[in-house]
């Protein structure tokens, strides 16, 4: 193959190696005028880019969002400065705002984020690009099934990362020959040389084990690049890694290759002299004429969807949450055919298996590997080219969490549904109960909450999850539960539900989800006492419905008691006491699971955590009490 290379003429190999040299140029000086940054990682990167950039790649340069164009994602991300070196040499950015990097007016932050249009995912936290690019190599392949290739630049420090290793798996098994994974193998890390050091065999061997097509070449070699991103190009079934051997602060004199250079920018006195070094070198001052892409990319339209008829299900019927997420999500799969399921080796408890039986063209199993499924549907949701929802036991979405936080910087809207949630699964013991999952999701940046308590506000939320800016979870239960409301129930983000009320009522009763349903059953038989309570289903805990929470505490007597199958910690307890804590006449007690929980049977564990019907029956007469 490599025999049929159009080999670049000398001249265009010269451009390239001057315009390596321009991008380290401007790397320094942008972390020089900063005073922080990584010029050191940008030098050891500067030929890959400059190929990159400058002949692989496929793009429009002044419109750098463009659907059909190649995608790069930088998941070594404190190589900022030379990806907007880059941009700056295809022309978008004017080269004076280069000297403004880290600077609070300009949106050339210490590692990117999608405040800039040529930005599709945030890195920074290292170790996540490569899962996101295979999230948009899968949609650009079986999606948008177009031309577009995706290219994503990695450091050898951040491939001791788990999650580096997830998603190169996940590339081999779906076949993503669009994706070229690049390993900037420049030996040091931050404090110390990364584990394998030099040993670019070892990489290949690594790689080419996960099922990888590889090339080991000499990373500051254009033609070398050029050669093997070519190659790349005419791979068919597989992915490609191309393993580059470099160096760190490459053309720095005394820093080249030498330890404890990361994050530093070059001292004053030698900046003047480093700089006229590495620009004696430069013979050209080619400008670029930029190859655009095949606009192949289909137009989609993701605004304003509706369901095609109202929820089927009638009051009293009696369905699991979960198992009302999974048709809704088939549902919806009917009204747009952009709406795309993943799921984590759990189908058939989350039950997008429901999804995947009616849509099965665009439903992603990314088996037991969440970190990385978290990556992928950032990816798919790039450049608004899916609506991606993404499910799994929420509480196996703690150990997501990072690629959760770095979903939002990223400006993502993507939905996660997160099943078994809480005591109430019952005899699999803690391990698979999540009781920090509302906790976790209320401390991202524009996350929604979802707490649906019957199968209809459950089919309701996934509709709106779809048409919500940012990140949506939904929390979904395992125990069947009536249906609460009707087909004709509106429901909004923000809004609570009453959904008992007297006017002689003495405590507002606030529960989400199972214990919605077991203060149902305390209000029935406390009213056979002659006692009544009012009950509200805050149905979003995230934004939460302070007015309806406020007004119907006032009613009745400044009283609330919130009771969640969660811990007490970032729960709706504190969600509520955050809400009316300018009111001082309302008063909050909190039911919440404490301490680890165990194996037994539902009703066992909610009575013995104190949060069932007994006990909040037991709580309101307590209240009279005090």
């Amino acid at each position: 193959m490599a025999s049929n290379f159009p080999k670049p003429e000398e001249k265009s190999l010269q451009a390239l190696r001057d315009a390596a040299n321009r991008l380290r140029l401007h790397s320094i000086r942008a972390t020089c005028a900063s005073n922080s940054g990584h010029p050191t990682s940008c030098c050891s990167a500067a030929e890959i880019m400059s190929v990159l950039f400058f002949h692989t790649m496929r793009y429009k340069p002044q419109e750098p969002g463009h659907p059909s164009n190649d995608r790069f994602v930088l998941s070594k991300g404190h190589a900022a400065p030379v990806l907007y070196a880059a941009w700056a040499e295809a022309g978008y950015i004017k080269e004076p705002e280069l000297l403004k990097l880290r600077k609070i007016d300009c949106d050339l932050e210490g590692h990117p984020t999608p405040r800039l249009p040529f930005v599709d995912v945030a890195t920074g936290s290292l170790g996540q690009g490569l899962g996101a690019a295979c999230g948009m190599a899968y949609t650009g392949k079986y999606f948008d099934k177009a031309s577009y290739r995706v290219y994503c630049l990695m450091g050898d420090g951040e491939s001791s990362e788990g999650s580096v290793w997830e998603a190169l798996q996940f590339g081999f098994h779906y076949k993503l020959d669009n994706l070229v994974a690049i390993f900037d193998v420049n030996r040091l890390g931050q404090s110390e040389a990364a584990p394998l050091k030099h040993d670019t065999d070892m990489y290949r061997k690594r790689c080419e084990a996960f099922g990888w097509n590889t090339y080991v070449v000499d990373g500051h070699n254009v033609e070398e690049l050029c050669r093997a991103l070519w190659q790349a190009s005419q791979q068919k079934g597989k992915p490609t890694a191309i393993v580059a051997k470099t160096f760190k602060g490459r053309g720095i004199s005394g820093v080249e290759d030498a330890d404890n250079w990361h994050g530093k920018p070059i001292p004053k006195d030698k900046v003047e002299s480093v700089l006229n070094s590495i620009q004696s070198q430069i013979q050209t001052n080619k400008v670029f004429s930029i190859q655009p892409p095949a606009q192949d990319v289909p137009e989609i339209s993701y605004k304003d969807i509706k369901m095609p008829s109202p929820p089927a299900f009638k009051i009293g019927e009696k369905v699991a949450t979960r198992k009302a997420y999974g048709l809704a999500l088939a549902k919806l799969g009917n009204a747009n055919s952009h709406v795309v399921a993943l799921d984590g080796d759990t189908k058939n408890s989350t039950f997008s298996e429901l999804f995947k039986q009616a849509h099965p063209e665009r439903y992603i199993e990314c088996f037991i590997a969440e970190q990385n499924m978290v990556s992928v549907a950032l990816g798919c949701a790039a450049r608004n080219r899916t609506i991606a929802f993404a499910s799994t036991f929420a509480a196996f979405f703690t150990r997501a969490f990072d690629q959760i936080r770095m979903g939002a910087i990223s400006q993502t809207n993507i939905n996660l549904c997160g099943s078994h949630s809480g005591v109430s699964i019952g005899e699999d013991g803690p391990s698979q109960m999540a009781l920090e999952d509302i906790a976790m999701f209320r401390t991202i940046p524009g996350c929604t909450v979802f707490y649906p308590s019957d199968a209809v506000s459950t089919e309701h939320a996934v509709c709106l999850a779809a048409n919500t800016k940012g990140i949506c979870f939904i929390r979904t239960s395992r125990p069947e539960t009536p249906t609460l409301y009707s087909q004709e129930e509106k429901f909004e983000i923000g809004h609570a539900k009453v959904v008992r009320k007297n006017d002689a009522d003495k405590v507002t009763v606030i529960g989400a989800g199972v214990t919605l349903h077991e203060a149902l059953k305390a209000a029935d038989e406390l009213a056979k006492q002659g006692i009544h309570i009012r009950v509200i289903d805050p149905f979003t805990i995230k934004p939460l419905d302070a007015n309806t929470i406020i007004s119907n505490a006032r009613a009745t007597g400044g009283r609330i008691i919130t009771v969640e199958d969660h811990y007490k910690e970032g729960g709706i307890g504190d969600a509520v006491a955050s809400a009316v804590s300018g009111e001082p006449s309302i008063l909050v007690q909190s039911l919440a699971v404490s301490g680890v929980p165990r194996s037994g049977k539902p009703e066992e564990l909610l009575d013995l955590f104190g949060i069932s019907a007994k006990k909040i029956i037991a709580a309101v007469k307590s209240t009279f009490a005090n």
